[in-house]
């Protein structure tokens, strides 16, 4: 196994060594954070959607304690599995900066209104929202055949900016890295194929976590115990699935991107109705 991963696992595990975290959920936090990372790795946004369910039912940390420490794992594993993407080149580095940056902006107010909002709320609507998205997915899951990085530059510019605040918004209020939202964005607001918007979408994502944590950070809503253990399980996942997307049919991908979405969505909305 890879040494960085090795000295990371060993640093996140040292915490419930000294009390701050239980074998148990030590354990499913470090389970949890490799299979958020497997599927952002795969995927792009899949591991963000995934984080905040598995904090939430599996870890069992409070929601919104959950969206700050989920921000802040993704945003770190988001920036390994870019470097990752980058190397095969799949990152279109102009376009993700232009999403990013005013993204960003928009997702540290994103997640004021989040932390304003009855947890039980906001899951709901987090799982209405992804339901959406898979929808948006399916339905136009032809453009995963296609796509140019450099067709039609200046109408996809105009698009970036707009879009990107709007996904920053929903990624803060929803305490996600947002690249269920920035995937499908780039393909049909920056003209990427699926590969190349699956690898940009990782620049905006890192962003638009660090933003958000930051912000729950400030309101102590972040378990830096927890978060390091999804970080260490998250860097040997990101690793296999980033390698694993290369190989996959690209029609393929746009599926199980839709496929998640649903699966996750369903879950959390049944949880919360019947509370």
């Amino acid at each position: 196994m890879n040494p960085e991963v090795l000295n990371a696992i060993a640093l996140a595990v040292a915490q419930p060594a000294a009390g701050q975290l239980g074998p148990a959920a030590a354990l499913l936090s470090l389970l949890s954070g490799t299979a958020v990372g497997f599927s952002l790795g795969l995927v792009g946004g899949g591991g963000s959607v995934l984080a905040l369910p598995l904090l939430i039912y599996v870890v069992g940390l409070p929601p919104h304690v959950s969206i700050g420490t989920s921000a802040l794992s993704v945003a770190v594993n988001a920036v390994t599995n870019l470097v990752q993407h980058a190397r095969r080149g799949h990152v279109r580095a102009k376009k993700g900066v232009l999403f990013a940056v005013p993204g960003a902006a928009g997702a540290f107010f994103g997640a004021q209104l989040g932390l304003l909002t009855p947890p039980s709320h906001l899951l709901v609507l987090f799982g209405l929202f992804m339901m959406g998205i898979a929808a948006f997915m399916l339905i136009h899951r032809h453009a995963a055949r296609g796509g140019n990085a450099d067709g039609g530059s200046v109408r996809h510019t105009a698009r970036l900016v707009p879009t990107g605040v709007l996904a920053g918004l929903a990624a803060g209020y929803f305490g996600i890295g947002g690249g269920f939202l920035v995937t499908p964005a780039m393909i049909y607001a920056g003209g990427l194929g699926i590969l190349d918007a699956i690898g940009t979408s990782l620049l905006p994502v890192s962003a638009f976590g660090l933003a958000t944590a930051a912000r729950y950070a400030a309101e102590t809503q972040v378990d830096w115990a927890v978060s390091g253990l999804f970080m260490a399980g998250g860097l040997g996942g990101g690793m296999v699935g980033t390698r694993l997307a290369g190989r996959l049919p690209l029609g393929a991908l746009a599926k199980l991107f839709a496929a998640i979405l649903v699966a996750v969505a369903v879950y959390v909305i049944l949880r919360n109705l019947a509370a």
